[in-house]
């Protein structure tokens, strides 16, 4: 079952709330996106924002951690509400100790591949993951248009899964719309990222349907 994450990046921060309110009824997931201005060019929101929106809804919080030494801060994320915990493979030195110490936090690990990293790095830490993000834009922006390997990434991470023995969720963030999500789907991703296609639409609710029924 195709599972939809809305990116509150591209949500208006001045009626979050509102704006979460919007997505609940059709949402699988809400995504944060945590950046440092230094794993990437920007700085976006933290702790103090997922607290506050984990005491107003009950859909499970997504939060995607672009941000360099991730270890120092798994354990105050993981108890500020994240229900997923996604580092990026980039970004840790010990990769299988953070994925264990998100575990230890009763968090689920998701490990995040940047456009450029080939999927089979992740060959020895697929036993010890929930799940893997390959990203299908650069990290640091959103609104990007999705870079076009990312179908054939999806294909060799699912084939990998599957020669593996392993069961793991398959998500995609970046450049995600209506238009390209039956591609994504077809190609393996069982879970999609979408901001700007979701919160800059009309109808937010309407548009998470059609990113479902693409499948």
């Amino acid at each position: 079952m195709l599972k939809i994450s809305p990116s509150i990046l591209s949500a208006d921060f001045a009626f979050l709330g509102r704006d979460i309110k919007k997505i609940e009824k059709e949402a699988d997931y809400i995504h944060f996106d945590v950046m440092d201005g230094v794993f990437v060019p920007n700085i976006s929101i933290g702790i103090p924002v997922l607290k506050a929106v984990k005491k107003i809804t009950n859909l499970p919080l997504d939060v995607h951690l672009m941000i360099e030494d991730p270890d120092k801060y798994v354990d105050e994320f993981c108890n500020a509400g994240a229900d997923i915990l996604a580092v990026h493979y980039e970004a840790c030195t010990h990769l299988n100790r953070t994925v264990n110490r998100i575990k230890e936090n009763e968090s689920k690990a998701f490990v995040v591949l940047n456009p450029h990293t080939p999927v089979e790095f992740l060959t020895d830490i697929i036993p010890y993951v929930d799940g893997v993000l390959l990203m299908s834009v650069n990290p640091g922006f959103g609104g990007q248009k999705l870079i076009d390997n990312i179908y054939s990434r999806i294909k060799r991470l699912a084939d990998l899964r599957d020669n593996s023995g392993y069961d793991f969720d398959i998500s995609v963030d970046g450049g995600v719309n209506v238009e390209n999500a039956s591609r994504l789907a077809e190609a393996g991703a069982n879970i999609l990222v979408a901001g700007s296609a979701v919160f800059k639409s009309d109808n937010p609710e309407d548009t998470i349907r059609k990113l479902k029924r693409s499948i």
